[in-house]
């Protein structure tokens, strides 16, 4: 196939993606909510259409806004601003301001317990995670319960299913660390590979695979019993960094930041089935509804890159702010 020829299929296939976004809306009766790409550099989001694939506005928020997760409610999703000290709370379907939380130390990831009783902020530059307990009847919605030292930069944080344990990764001390929830007090603390980021852990909360983005191998760690066991370093890229569920509740996404591809493990054998483009130092992901399109926030090119998952094709970039980093839409495909 020539250059021409891929190109044009190429453009075909953007085309068609944003129709297909717009025809899934158009038969549910809902108009198609934004995308959210988070500028930590420029101190704001990009808000983007998925149809017209245009920003649409920029929202400031605080300094430093590295990740986001949606409330239980599903009524807001919750921006952490790390050097800001606050968690600026979003409508989802807008990207409208709808409050600011102030005096939150350092809030670079953040988690909610599946059982909706605990939020959990791992504070990169302060060496601590705290969990707060969450009553969306309050004002505020969060008291802090207990802070707990942790090793040099707290990263990335996991919660199991039954809301038991907190995994996070500490990257500058090359440890993982998991917490007990129901005391507040560290498990166990187990030495990794080198400059441990992101976790993503399995369905039977058995398996807890570790992106390692100062090597080219994701850590898979069995969590089981009552110490943690190695139990393969998958090869994926360099700077194995980020996860996204494809959402069959079998394969995961996770990104190579120095490499700029973007690898996807079988859970089940703990292997590399196939292998993407991700420009520009690709970092966080999100999977379309529609489950062919996955989003990546391309670190270095100040891009939001748009793939087609089966035909492992860039299908288009959009101009975004400086350092993107967390990226996410309500219309989103399963997280397992």
């Amino acid at each position: 196939m020539t250059m021409h020829r891929r190109t044009l299929l190429a453009q075909t296939i953007a085309a068609l993606s944003g129709a297909a976004v717009g025809a899934v809306h158009a038969a549910e009766g809902k108009a198609a909510r934004p995308i959210l790409v988070l500028n930590s550099l420029d101190a704001d989001i990009s808000v983007i259409d998925p149809l017209t694939w245009r920003v649409v506005k920029r929202v400031p928020t605080g300094k430093e806004p590295h990740h986001l997760y949606l409330t239980p409610d599903e009524k807001s999703v919750i921006v952490a601003n790390a050097a800001g000290n606050t968690l600026t709370f979003l409508d989802p379907a807008t990207g409208e301001v709808q409050r600011t939380l102030r005096k939150i130390l350092d809030p670079y990831h953040l988690r909610f317990s599946p059982d909706m009783k605990w939020f959990v902020i791992a504070a990169n530059r302060l060496n601590h995670v705290d969990i707060y307990r969450w009553n969306p009847a309050a004002d505020p919605p969060l008291t802090l319960v207990k802070r707990i030292a942790a090793g040099k930069v707290p990263s990335h944080l996991a919660i199991d299913s039954k809301s038991r344990t907190v995994y996070t990764s500490l990257q500058d001390s090359d440890e993982l660390m998991a917490i007990d929830l129901a005391t507040q007090q560290p498990r166990w603390t187990v030495k990794v590979g080198k400059t441990p980021a992101d976790l993503f852990l399995t369905n039977d909360d058995r398996t807890l695979l570790l992106g390692l983005t100062g090597d080219r191998f994701v850590e898979a760690w069995d969590v089981s019993g009552a110490q943690p066991r190695l139990v393969k370093r998958i090869a994926t890229g360099a700077g194995a960094h980020a996860f996204r569920a494809r959402g069959d509740n079998r394969h995961v996404f996770v990104s190579n930041r120095v490499a700029n591809t973007i690898s996807l493990i079988d859970t089940q054998t703990l292997t590399v089935v196939s292998e993407l483009p991700g420009p520009g130092g690709p970092d966080c992901m999100e999977v379309l509804a529609d489950g062919r399109t996955l989003l990546v926030s391309s670190r270095w090119a100040r891009k939001l890159s748009v793939i087609d998952i089966g035909t492992r094709q860039v299908l288009r970039q959009v101009e975004v702010g400086r350092s993107p980093h967390g990226v996410w839409t309500l219309d989103h495909a399963p997280r397992q």
